[in-house]
């Protein structure tokens, strides 16, 4: 019984949409929101304890942490540019899932504080200054849309650049929310209006952010990524001409833009060739997006045998 175990080249020469572009395409808008994010945390922050704004604080301590976010993840996409070595043949791509990741605790952890924070103000709540709560939040509507803007175009093929326009929506979205409830305390005077608003950020924060961790703690444990069906995957390579039988097929991600795969093709009619090997990479990579595909062929169905002996090695 003889197999081959086929690496190829082919992301190299036809390289999957975005699959390298991020960490260069994205350096400058990772920077320039950063610089932008700091600015306004500056003066948020400075605002919200000069007029006792829990609002005004709560954003800026947001705001704050993701500055941490964008430099989290502009050093992952940074990381998964260094070349593979003899101790990381992979590289560091999944320093930018790592990233991800890490994002999504900052900002829970932040909000849960957040939460802490506004529920004992509720119980006394204090005055504040609404022009000033208006015209702070109304700057960060400003910041916050321009950032997101950044990040828009990379939004539906990096995990670390979405998660970075997310978060930069839910912040402009925020602000609105803080200007709406400064105008309310002009209007009404209600003191507890301001740690309200801070809860309902808080809430509308942890549910933007709980789908960005879910997502990037499903990969961390190599797991196929949601835009692609593994089923699908499976019935592909089986329709592929001489090929008999699909085993031992793996699909997960290298990195927040790049996915692999390694399979086992049974092809009764012995080795293919090199054109049948560089169709199915190029296939794979156009159908799935699957950009670092390993493929071993054999005449025989030996896969399934060889994972029945690894799970019961007695």
């Amino acid at each position: 019984m003889s197999h081959a175990h086929h690496h190829h080249a082919h992301d190299h020469a036809h390289p999957a949409p975005h699959a390298h572009t991020a960490p260069t395409d994205f350096s400058r808008a990772f920077v320039l929101g950063m610089a932008l994010n700091l600015g306004f945390v500056a003066i948020e922050a400075g605002y919200g304890w000069h007029i006792n704004s829990l609002a005004l604080l709560a954003d800026a301590a947001h705001n704050l942490s993701d500055v941490a976010g964008l430099l989290l993840a502009w050093a992952a996409g940074l990381a998964t540019r260094l070349r593979p070595d003899a101790r990381h043949s992979y590289g560091w791509r999944r320093a930018s899932i790592l990233a991800a990741f890490a994002n999504a605790v900052l900002l829970l952890v932040a909000m849960g504080s957040l939460g802490l924070e506004a529920l004992q103000r509720l119980a006394h709540p204090e005055p504040t200054e609404g022009w000033t709560i208006i015209v702070v939040a109304a700057i960060g509507i400003a910041v916050n849309s321009a950032t997101a803007l950044l990040f828009m175009r990379g939004r539906e093929h990096d995990l670390n650049v979405r998660g970075a326009f997310l978060h930069m929506v839910a912040d402009a979205l925020v602000s609105v929310g803080v200007v709406v409830a400064g105008a309310l305390y002009l209007w009404q005077g209600w003191a507890w209006l301001d740690p309200v608003i801070s809860l309902v950020i808080a809430v509308v924060i942890v549910v933007g952010t709980w789908g960005l961790l879910r997502q990037s703690l499903h990969l961390l444990f190599d797991g196929v990524p949601e835009h692609i069906d593994l089923a699908q995957v499976q019935a592909w390579l089986a329709a592929r001409p001489g090929v008999a039988r699909v085993d031992d097929l793996h699909v997960w991600a290298l990195s927040t833009t790049q996915v692999a795969l390694t399979a086992h093709l049974v092809m009764p009619h012995g080795q293919p060739g090199d054109e049948f090997l560089r169709d199915t990479a190029q296939g794979l990579q156009h159908e799935f997006g699957i950009v670092h595909p390993t493929l071993q062929i054999s005449r025989e169905p030996w896969a399934q045998l060889c994972h029945e002996l690894g799970a019961h090695p007695h």
